[in-house]
C-alpha cells in the first residue's frame, strides 16, 4: 500500500513539473552582437522585464554573436519562424521593404529631436514603415534599437566641404548611402563593418562612412586620422519576433511584451546617445574632429538635396508616404 501511495505521489509530482514546464513559453531571440554591446544588453533589459512580470511564465533565451543566424538572414529567420526573435540592422529589410532606407537620407531629420520624434513608436513615419515590415515578412516591430549616427573618417586631411569627396573612393554600408556619395562626387564602395581596418590600412578607399562607436570599438583611429561629425544619417537596428508566434501569446502576455519593448527602446537610445558623445569627446584627444559650422552643413544639405527625389521615385508610394510624414513634423 505504502509503494503504491509513494508511487502516486510521485506521478502526481512529475505532471505537475510537466504542467509547469508547459506553461512556460521560451522566447529564443538572436543576436549579431555580444551581450555586452549596448544591444545586447538592451535585450538583457527586456529579458529582465518580461520574466518578472511574467511570474517567469515567458522564458527568454539569448543567444549573441551570430551564433543562430548571420545579420541578412533574420529576417528571414524570423518572418518563418525558424527563431521567434531576433535584432538586425533595420537596411536588412531593404529587399522587402526600400522604403525602410529613409534613415539612411543625407540630412533628412533637421537635429536630434527630431531624428527622436520621427523614430519614437506609433510617429506617423513608424507606423507605416512598422505595417510594412509586418505584411511583408510576417515579422513584428518590437522596437528601434538606435546604433547611433553617420560620421565620416579620412585621413591626411579633413572632410569638412562636399567638394572634399570628389573622386574619391568612400567606404559606404547601403544604397542610399552610395547614392549620397555620389550626389558628393565621390565613388561608393559598398563594405562590411569587419572589413574596414584593413581597407583604410591598406589604401583600398580614401574615405569611411562609419558609426563614431565602431572608431572606438574597431580602433579605426589607428589608420584614419580625421572625424567629421557629419551626423547626416541615423543607423538603426530593429528588434522584431515571428507574428504568428507573438498573436498566440495571451494577451497579458502579449502586453508584457509590447510594454518592455517601448521601455528599453527609450533607455538604449538615450543610452546610445549619451555613449555617441562620450566617444567623440574622447576621440578628440587621438584625431582631429570636425564640427561642420550651420554653414559648412547647409552646403552639405544643397549638394545631396537630389537623393531624396531619386529615394522616392526608387522605393515607390510608401517611400512618398515616410517622406511625407518626416517633412511634415
Amino acid at each position: 500500500m505504502r509503494t503504491m501511495f509513494k508511487a502516486a505521489l510521485t506521478a502526481t509530482a512529475l505532471m505537475a513539473a510537466a504542467s509547469i514546464a508547459q506553461a512556460k513559453t521560451t522566447i529564443r531571440v538572436t543576436l549579431q552582437l555580444p551581450e555586452s554591446h549596448s544591444l545586447g544588453q538592451n535585450w538583457n533589459a527586456f529579458k529582465e522585464i518580461v520574466e518578472a512580470k511574467s511570474g517567469g511564465e515567458l522564458n527568454v533565451q539569448l543567444f549573441p554573436s551570430a551564433q543562430l543566424y548571420k545579420d541578412k538572414e533574420v529576417p528571414e529567420a524570423v518572418g518563418t519562424g525558424a527563431v521567434e526573435a531576433g535584432s538586425a540592422f533595420l537596411g536588412r529589410f531593404t529587399g522587402a521593404v526600400p522604403a525602410v532606407d529613409v534613415v539612411s537620407l543625407p540630412f533628412f531629420f533637421r537635429d536630434e529631436d527630431h531624428l527622436r520624434a520621427a523614430v519614437t513608436t506609433g510617429s506617423p513615419m513608424r507606423s507605416v514603415l512598422d505595417t510594412a515590415i509586418l505584411q511583408e515578412t510576417n515579422a513584428r516591430v518590437l522596437w528601434w534599437q538606435a546604433f547611433g549616427r553617420n560620421i565620416y573618417l579620412s585621413d591626411g586631411s579633413a572632410i569638412r566641404a562636399p567638394s572634399d569627396l570628389e573622386r574619391k573612393k568612400v567606404r559606404t554600408y547601403g544604397k542610399v548611402l552610395g547614392w549620397t556619395i555620389e550626389a558628393l562626387g565621390g565613388a561608393p564602395t559598398l563594405m562590411s563593418g569587419s572589413k574596414q581596418f584593413l581597407a583604410y590600412q591598406q589604401g583600398a578607399v580614401d574615405v569611411g562612412m562609419t558609426g563614431a562607436s565602431a572608431v572606438k570599438s574597431r580602433k579605426l583611429f589607428e589608420v584614419m586620422d580625421h572625424m567629421t561629425l557629419s551626423y547626416d544619417s541615423a543607423i538603426e537596428f530593429v528588434a522584431v519576433i515571428n507574428n504568428d508566434f507573438f498573436e498566440g501569446l495571451t494577451p497579458e502576455h502579449q502586453a508584457i511584451v509590447l510594454e518592455a519593448a517601448a521601455e528599453v527602446e527609450q533607455q538604449l537610445r538615450d543610452a546610445i546617445y549619451a555613449e555617441e558623445d562620450a566617444i567623440v569627446d574622447e576621440m578628440r584627444n587621438t584625431i582631429t574632429v570636425v564640427d561642420l559650422s550651420d554653414d559648412e552643413r547647409q552646403k552639405w544639405v544643397e549638394a545631396t538635396q537630389s537623393v531624396v527625389n531619386r529615394f522616392v521615385e526608387d522605393a515607390g508610394e510608401t517611400a512618398a508616404q515616410v517622406v511625407k510624414a518626416v517633412s511634415d513634423m
